[in-house]
């Protein structure tokens, strides 16, 4: 499913890299085979460029003038030539260097991926997440706190054991210093630069990736308890569509279908995280070792066996890619994903803390009110009682 996922999302960033429409050859006899105006305006508009008339124009050693002329090898390969040649990669480079991507001086791939995170990235990435803080003031403001209906009885009910609130807040609490440090990661150069200057954004860009990178690796634990400990309990069964069809009696006083432990709400929160993380942590993974752990040449491989990119209108996908464009693919994924995951989240806190009273005794303490118990999940009260009922009723051995 995380495969499938990432197949999707792919498709939607190499759409952006792919927008770019092809513009008419110009002629470039009056430049004697340079670059025209017609080039610069075009690449400034996206637009698709042939860059063969640069890539090719790499002079040629073997005719240039002897070194005993007057003026040396004059005519053989100028400083320009080798810039080009060092820009796609045409370049005879050496180096006592020995690791993956070691004579690769500069990589003209990248600016597609810059344009987008500078621009799209940001913009969009920003509209989701003050959306979702706009919409969930405004249901807050519409529908107020979800009481409790009935007489609460003072009696509580175990909702969740220790174990399990050590991991939902080991993966909770890790998300939100992720969460953070990735937007300072992203949004700094924009927001924090102007605002408190250069030195000190530097500070904080070093402490945010030290922090990003290292409790990563809390996120991952977390998510991987959560996933053993709640998996069974969060496959979909009948109730979930009753639950569905009157909104989870989130949008109407006195409405309570029945639930078991999850309700379909938290399953669709618990799938998203779910999947969303893992993809996040793979995307991850690939960032800190990118020359060990390419995910995308792979991913775009598959696409192109089973005919999706082709189905789509895509054609063929690039399965050679250079470390840097690995690199660029996974940073753009882990945002774009990492995005998505916020917003979500934002809505699963506000419910779980100001949303809903009772809901955050849940992972708090772990004991709730039988009365919030049986009005949200009805279900799961009747078998922890049929089951207190049971052990009550057996003979000790």
């Amino acid at each position: 499913m995380i495969r499938a996922f990432v197949a999707g999302l792919v498709i939607c960033l190499l759409a952006f890299g792919a927008q770019a429409q092809d513009v008419p050859v110009p002629d470039r006899s009056a430049t004697g085979g340079a670059q025209t105006l017609e080039d610069i305006l075009a690449r400034q508009s996206a637009m698709e460029v042939d860059e063969s008339f640069r890539s090719d124009n790499l002079g040629d050693p073997d005719s240039a003038a002897d070194i005993t002329q007057q003026l040396g090898t004059l005519g053989g390969q100028s400083d320009p030539d080798l810039w080009r040649a060092l820009r796609y990669g045409s370049a005879d480079v050496t180096t006592q260097a020995r690791g993956p991507a070691s004579t690769t001086l500069v990589q003209d791939g990248g600016m597609w991926w810059l344009n987008f995170r500078q621009g799209p990235l940001l913009t969009y990435g920003g509209y989701l997440l003050l959306g979702t803080l706009g919409l969930l003031l405004l249901f807050y403001l519409i529908r107020g706190r979800i009481r409790i209906d009935g007489e609460k009885t003072g009696r509580t009910i175990t909702r969740f054991k220790a174990i399990e609130r050590f991991g939902h807040w080991l993966m909770g609490g890790s998300f939100i210093l992720l969460a953070l440090t990735g937007l300072i990661s992203l949004f700094g150069r924009k927001f924090v630069i102007p605002t408190f200057g250069h030195d000190s954004f530097a500070l904080i860009a070093v402490a945010s990736k030290w922090i990003h990178n290292n409790v990563s690796w809390a996120f991952m634990i977390g998510l991987t308890m959560v996933f053993f400990m709640w998996v069974l309990e969060n496959i979909p069964n009948r109730h979930d569509l009753k639950w569905v069809a009157v909104g989870g009696g989130l949008f109407k006083k006195g409405v309570h279908p029945p639930a078991k432990k999850f309700n379909a709400g938290q399953k669709v929160i618990f799938w998203s995280v779910i999947l969303l993380g893992g993809s996040i942590s793979i995307s991850g993974l690939s960032l800190l070792f990118p020359f060990e752990l390419p995910m995308f040449a792979k991913t775009f491989a598959h696409m192109n066996d089973f005919g999706v990119s082709q189905l789509l209108g895509f054609g063929t996908l690039p399965t050679d890619l250079s470390p840097q464009e690995e690199m660029q693919y996974a940073q753009l994924w882990h945002a774009i994903v990492g995005f998505v995951l916020m917003a979500i989240i934002l809505a699963h806190i506000y419910i779980g803390s100001v949303g809903m009273e009772g809901a955050f005794d849940a992972m708090g303490t772990g004991e709730v009110e039988e009365q919030w118990a049986r009005e949200h999940h009805s279900l799961w009260v009747d078998e922890v009682k049929a089951k207190e009922a049971q052990s009550q009723t057996t003979p000790a051995e």
